[in-house]
């Protein structure tokens, strides 16, 4: 089974879809990191910015693995 990507046409520029995703999981993050805050995600962990990074990398995977 093959895949066919939809490239995102912005200005007569085609964009790959991995920037596309890149741009979804930024914002899935964005929108996430206030109920992590609330919850107190940073205490969990001893270096909170790299736990952060990890968690965008997860995002984007997640995303490129099913879209």
């Amino acid at each position: 089974m093959t895949n066919t990507y939809r490239e995102l046409v912005m200005g007569g520029v085609l964009i790959a879809p991995i920037v596309s995703y890149a741009a979804a999981a930024l914002l899935a993050f964005l929108l996430l990191r206030p109920v992590l805050r609330f919850v107190g995600f940073t205490r969990f962990f001893s270096n909170p910015s790299l736990a952060e990074l990890c968690l965008y990398a997860s995002i984007f995977g997640l995303l490129t693995l099913f879209f």
